[in-house]
């Protein structure tokens, strides 16, 4: 889906950018595994955070 960011090592999510979040997140709002994104583990893990902090702000659902 996302192959290109594993190369990017300064990848940066930011949480009031949510149509890019979006495009991580599933039709439920899941957050999509990074088996399916295709980011490293780092990557995933500030993925996960920027999207938490949108959904803890109103920006982002929690469930759909």
């Amino acid at each position: 889906m996302h192959r290109r960011y594993k190369m990017d090592k300064d990848l940066f999510f930011d949480y009031k950018d949510t149509k890019s979040l979006q495009r991580f997140m599933n039709a439920y709002g899941q957050i999509e595994p990074s088996s399916k994104t295709g980011l490293s583990a780092k990557q995933q893990r500030r993925l996960a955070v920027a999207i938490k902090r949108a959904r803890h702000l109103a920006l982002l659902p929690f469930v759909v």
